[in-house]
């Protein structure tokens, strides 16, 4: 199940991305003020997946197109939230670790088996070649940032809000610099690490990037993170400014540099992690 203490990779789209008939809705959904904000959001996701989850476990329900949406530079682009991907997904998750009688009573298999469809769809591309659309429009990782989603943003880019109980810290950028930083990112490891796990890891994100529109927008957000750093942590973190460092330092061929900003930065997001444990 998606957790509130989780960060989000989010890309908005502009309408034009999306078919005739995905245009009209979205515009008027936007128009309506029937989007949710980026706080309440995550929360309402995780309710409407549990919900789904508890309805009988015969198939697989059909749910609202729900989405966030983002002004900008006078456009309105949305970031679908995908709900019937993300019940597939809590179905299979569900069922992990757990032993086969306990999981088909949990989730039985004609469920199990309506889920993986789901998933295997998307992953395909199907989806893509059906209705002009990405597989996901947001990634999520619970209790912590992925240290390679940094290399997308820039430290400039951060906004920050701490004068409210509503605490926000996030990065947004047009996706083609998302992708310049990306492939250069690329480069710059497979030609000091080679077929590294982490190489491989920012070419998948790159290659997700590439899927949406070129006038979309990259959205790095701390999400319910916030609430479990101090102001000063927030204030002061630079992870983008660290992974950027790193990354100049191994294009110099300067691996002592580069392994000093990858240990702080392993040093600072092990912190939240370990929170987890104490949960």
């Amino acid at each position: 199940m998606p957790s509130l203490f989780a960060s989000y990779l989010r890309v908005y789209e502009p309408l034009t991305a999306f078919d005739r008939e995905r245009q009209v809705f979205w515009r008027e959904y936007a128009r309506e003020g029937r989007d949710l904000g980026l706080v309440e959001g995550p929360a309402r996701q995780r309710t409407a997946v549990l919900e789904a989850l508890g309805a009988g476990w015969t198939r697989l329900p059909d749910l609202p197109d729900e989405a966030y949406v983002l002004e900008w530079d006078g456009a309105v682009l949305v970031c679908p939230w995908n709900l019937r991907l993300r019940v597939a997904e809590a179905a299979l998750n569900a069922r992990d670790g757990v032993p086969a009688v306990l999981a088909d009573a949990f989730v039985p298999p004609v469920l199990a088996g309506q889920a993986k469809a789901v998933v295997e769809d998307w992953r395909s591309g199907a989806k893509v070649l059906e209705q002009g659309v990405p597989r996901v429009h947001e990634q999520i990782s619970t209790w912590g940032v992925p240290l390679r989603w940094f290399a997308f943003v820039d430290l400039e880019e951060r906004e920050i809000s701490l004068a409210s109980r509503r605490r926000v810290l996030r990065y947004r950028t047009e996706i083609s610099k998302a992708r310049r930083r990306a492939h250069r990112a690329v480069s710059v490891l497979r030609k000091s690490l080679g077929d590294a796990p982490i190489t491989e890891a920012v070419e998948e994100g790159t290659r997700w990037l590439e899927e949406f529109h070129p006038r979309s927008v990259v959205e790095l957000d701390y999400g319910g993170l916030v609430n479990l750093l101090p102001e000063d942590s927030l204030t002061a973190d630079d992870s983008p400014g660290l992974v950027a460092a790193g990354l100049s330092a191994l294009s110099r061929g300067d691996t002592e540099s580069a392994t000093e900003a990858y240990e702080e930065l392993v040093a600072r997001w092990r912190v939240v992690q370990l929170l987890e444990r104490c949960n």
